[in-house]
């Protein structure tokens, strides 16, 4: 295949794959079945991953010989909403300008997808010595809630071991071996209602939440005090910050509850569990000292999906090698985002970031 027809091939299936208006949180089944269709045209069996309800489901196939060794693609199906966003052009159909295609998705990333389809012919044809896996999960766009599962199914599914994994998330081709962990916690703090002239006599549920949300700021530059410093990252420390704050129902009334969400995002070397132990002890603080006037107050924090693992892959890695042999680099970057790199990483295998577009044009990617 001439470099014009697989451009023009990559084109189609971005064209196709953007239409496709599947935002992070919804079914996914259409993407889906486009992609499942195209790999059993293409002649190549594919496994699917469900989620328990039969509405989403990731696809994971291999290309190639049965040998130990291969390298996985990986690509998420789900993207971003446009709702309140000023776009020129619909953001759901591929529109050409200059030499920059337009729509949500081609940099993030239905783009790296679009590559990897429209190259599966020549994969195929190629005497292949190590296998060639595909991993398109769902949801990473509102928490990498299925990247831990697919990883899972391709370790357990197959007889022999992948030994990389290549996320194409939007680098600029770049080798990226960090990126920071992340994790949503919603916090739910329960008082007692009265009238504000008897506050000395209760505890406002805003106003505990307002010390919560105090901590986490505090809690950040304590550790960086600390010298809890990774100067890949932009910002340099791991950063806690309050994002949601909703309760009370009148100024003059003592507030009986408040939700506060807030996120965290650590660099590799700090311990999230250690972070969230230490912002229990001070919820656990707190309802000793206010349950001395309120006996029912309480503080609950629970977790909107379980933690994305940090990714930090030694420069010394063989995936560091072989993917700087692709994209024609010999220095590797970082990322202060989170993606589904660490899960997979966690699950065994030597994991980089490198895809077409950059995190700062997530709406169009350049040819």
């Amino acid at each position: 295949m001439s470099n014009h027809d697989y451009l023009q091939q990559t084109k189609t299936l971005l064209s196709q794959l953007v239409a496709f208006p599947v935002l992070g949180g919804q079914s996914n089944l259409s993407i889906a079945n486009f992609i499942g269709t195209y790999l059993d045209q293409s002649g190549i069996p594919y496994h699917k991953v469900d989620n328990e309800e039969g509405t989403k489901t990731a696809i994971h196939c291999r290309i190639g010989p049965v040998v130990e060794g291969g390298v996985i693609l990986s690509g998420h199906m789900d993207v971003v909403p446009t709702e309140g966003q000023a776009w020129d052009t619909d953001p759901f159909q591929l529109t050409t300008q200059g030499e920059k295609w337009y729509g949500r998705g081609t940099t993030d990333m239905k783009g790296f997808i679009a590559c990897c389809l429209a190259m599966l012919p020549e994969m195929k044809k190629a005497n292949l010595k190590k296998p060639i896996y595909f991993a398109f999960s769902y949801d990473e766009e509102i928490g990498c809630r299925s990247g831990a599962l697919l990883a899972k199914a391709i370790r357990e599914h197959y007889d022999e071991r992948p030994a990389f994994a290549i996320i194409g998330e939007p680098t600029d081709m770049q080798t990226v071996t960090a990126e920071k962990g992340m994790g949503v916690f919603e916090t739910s703090v329960f008082s007692r209602a009265g009238h504000s002239s008897q506050v000395r006599n209760g505890a406002s549920a805003v106003q505990e939440a307002a010390k919560l949300a105090l901590w986490l700021e505090n809690k950040m530059e304590a550790l960086i005090a600390a010298g809890h410093i990774d100067d890949r990252f932009s910002p340099n420390h791991s950063t806690l910050q309050a994002g949601i704050f909703k309760g009370g129902i009148a100024p003059n009334i003592i507030a009986d509850y408040c939700h506060l969400e807030w996120d965290l995002r650590i660099i590799p070397t700090d311990d999230w569990q250690a972070i969230l132990s230490d912002f229990e002890q001070y919820c656990r603080e707190r309802e000793a000292i206010v349950r001395a006037k309120v006996p029912e107050f309480k503080i609950e924090t629970v977790p909107q999906y379980p933690f994305v693992p940090a990714l930090d892959t030694p420069a010394e890695a063989g995936i560091v090698d072989f993917t700087n042999s692709l994209n024609g680099q010999n220095q590797t970057g970082s990322a202060s985002f989170a993606s589904e790199a660490g899960q997979f990483a966690e699950a065994g295998f030597e994991a980089v970031l490198c895809g077409p577009g950059s995190v700062e044009q997530l709406s169009l990617i350049h040819i």
